[in-house]
């Protein structure tokens, strides 16, 4: 039996969470007071008597991590790091302001957090990519994620927990708190916790179903921590309001702050004696294990070499270029969804097993395990077919928010893959990986620009995305040449030039074809290769526009929305320049690369006859 004395301590300070969640929120005038207070007696135990922390030192590797998947919860997230003296608890008063790290929900602006999270159905990938990045360093931290019952509807949770299972992470710890209502009704299990229970368990999770304002059986539920063997769920079953009579248990509460009125009654309601308050000061965050702890030394990669026309698919060069990095940096990790084959992370995986995380066919939870591994210091490099990352762009849009420095590999792009048709060709990832704040986006023609690329994504300090071909194309660059991100490289060009055409990837090959069909009658053009499509290299464009009669074709293996030829019409806009787009446009069919290069008009042909209409 748990000590009394703990346990009034306890509900000391979950009544002061509860008490902190109210007042902030009803001072903001918005916020979710009511799911805080459902999660409170929990929260108050895991820190109080679980947690293993240095609060003066967040950055410190070997502490614990704490996810709130259900991140409108943020107000309990700041509260309890209040009590446990990480700042001022007066400082709680600048919930949602525009100057405040206390964001309506948390991102890592907030120093005590490590990812954004209140995009439900998120946290658990995360803290998963977290677990397994303190396990495969062999730190004794564990991740704790506290999870809404709402959002186990979300498949990425179920994709995470598929994960957490296959690499055994038992120092993965997911509290739920089934508190049974959801923003506009009850939801869809209510209190039927065997059918939470035996899901997780389906997982090959260990499961603890308790009653989550008991403490007693809560901290039964956290002594359990020490001795599992695999992921481990607790369940709890809670009342969301928990402690306010007005609130408790009732709809129509979610995501609203009480009023003034109603402020002041649960506060007093919830309100602890002076003596109370007083003797849980005692209760404190215990430091994490001593030990320590030498940052691992990066070189400089040695880049592999290419000869002159060698013909290399882009994708291929992708996996040398992942090989050369992790020699150089074993800070480098490469994550695949079972197209490891295809996109040739392979490579990686054959030389360092141990930094290779196979996620299979699941594309969000891929994204999410690279965020948290992103906080471990990690530098992870993910890969899929380019048109199944589009499913994981929420993952990215939050990575994004939270700033985590993810690198992310798109290969099979565009009608060019050939056969396997329309459902296999990426034709959007770039207008969705340009809407992506303070990303770039790369597209390398050849295997030298590829490696190079790769070299500088992995020190760019934010989500940098790469799109490979999968045809084999010539090697038209010196393995000296250098490609800094925001670049582009002038590849043809002469005092004649009557048009500029900017190609990237496959359609660059094309564009050279076609400069060679010109010249052959007698009209030169200028050949651009647009490597870096975000950020784009405005001034080059600017001039080889004014300098070709105000004409540029651009030609791109993707829809016209969101590409290529809309970023460099954004970028020239009120010079002079016309600007027409060569593109995909509509819903492809399967066939040779050639033939559908040629049937959607991004061929060298097409280039040429655009070119002759231009200048007519």
């Amino acid at each position: 039996m748990a000590n009394p004395q703990l346990i009034e301590a306890l509900q000391t300070k979950a009544n002061l969470l509860r008490i902190h969640s109210i007042r902030s929120t009803t001072r903001a005038g918005s916020g979710h007071p009511t799911t805080c207070m459902s999660a409170a007696d929990l929260v108050a135990a895991l820190f109080f008597t679980r947690l293993r922390y240095d609060v003066p030192n967040p950055r410190n590797p070997f502490n614990d991590r704490v996810v709130f998947s259900k991140g409108h919860a943020a107000p309990l997230l700041y509260a309890v790091w209040a009590e446990a003296g990480a700042f001022p608890v007066e400082h709680l008063d600048t919930l949602r302001e525009f100057t405040s790290d206390l964001e309506g929900h948390p991102t890592p602006r907030f120093r005590w957090y490590g990812a954004a999270t209140g995009s439900l159905g998120q946290g658990l990938s995360i803290a998963a990519g977290m677990a397994l990045g303190l396990k495969r360093d062999g730190i004794p931290a564990r991740v704790y994620c506290l999870m809404g019952d709402g959002e186990t509807a979300e498949g990425a949770v179920w994709e995470a927990c598929a994960f957490a299972s296959h690499y055994q992470l038992n120092n993965l710890i997911a509290i739920v708190d089934v508190n049974r209502l959801g923003q506009s009704q009850p939801t869809m299990l209510q209190h039927d916790m065997e059918a939470y229970a035996q899901r997780f368990r389906a997982f090959g999770w260990e499961v603890a179903t308790i009653d989550g304002h008991d403490f007693e059986q809560i901290l039964n539920a956290y002594e359990r921590i020490e001795t599992v063997q695999r992921p481990y769920a607790i369940l709890a079953r809670t009342l969301k309001g928990k402690g306010a009579s007005a609130v408790e248990n009732k709809e129509g509460w979610h995501g609203k702050p009480l009023p003034p009125d109603m402020a002041e009654q649960a506060i007093a309601e919830l309100m602890p004696t002076p003596e109370q308050i007083e003797r849980a000061r005692a209760l404190r965050v215990q430091p994490p294990v001593s030990a320590e702890w030498k940052e691992p030394a990066a070189g400089t990669p040695t880049l592999p070499t290419y000869t002159l026309g060698q013909q290399v698919a882009t994708r291929e060069a992708y996996g040398d270029a992942l090989v050369a990095l992790g020699k150089a940096n074993p800070a480098v990790y490469a994550l695949d969804g079972d197209v490891k084959n295809s996109t040739f992370s392979e490579k990686f995986l054959a030389v360092f097993p141990e930094r290779f995380v196979e996620c299979f066919i699941a594309e969000q939870n891929m994204v999410g395990v690279a965020v948290g591994l992103t906080d471990c210091g990690k530098i992870p490099f993910a890969s899929s077919f380019a048109c199944f990352l589009t499913r994981a762009f929420d993952f990215i849009r939050m990575a994004a928010i939270g700033r985590a420095p993810i690198k992310l590999c798109g290969s099979h792009a565009g009608v060019s893959i050939g056969e396997d048709g329309p459902s296999q060709m990426g034709l959007e990832d770039i207008a969705m990986m340009r809407a992506i704040p303070d990303s770039v986006v790369l597209y390398p023609a050849d295997a030298v620009s590829t490696v190079k690329l790769v070299e500088r994504m992995a020190i760019y300090p934010g989500i940098a995305y790469l799109r490979t071909t999968r045809p084999k194309t010539p090697v038209i660059y010196d393995n000296s040449e250098e490609f800094p991100i925001g670049g582009c490289k002038v590849l043809r060009q002469s005092g004649q030039d009557v048009a500029t055409v900017v190609g990237a990837g496959i359609t660059l090959h094309e564009a050279l074809k076609a400069y060679e069909i010109l010249r052959e009658q007698g009209i030169a053009i200028r050949v651009i290769d647009l490597y870096s499509v975000k950020p784009l290299d405005h001034e080059t464009l600017i001039r080889c526009g004014q300098e070709t009669g105000g004409r540029i074709i651009t030609v791109e293996d993707h829809y016209p929305e969101g590409g290529i030829g809309e970023a460099v019409a954004a970028a020239v806009q009120g010079h002079g320049i016309r600007v027409i787009s060569l593109a995909v446009r509509e819903v492809p069919r399967s066939g040779k690369p050639e033939t559908l290069l040629a049937a959607y008009r991004i061929n060298a042909n097409a280039i040429v006859e655009t070119v002759l209409e231009a200048i007519r």
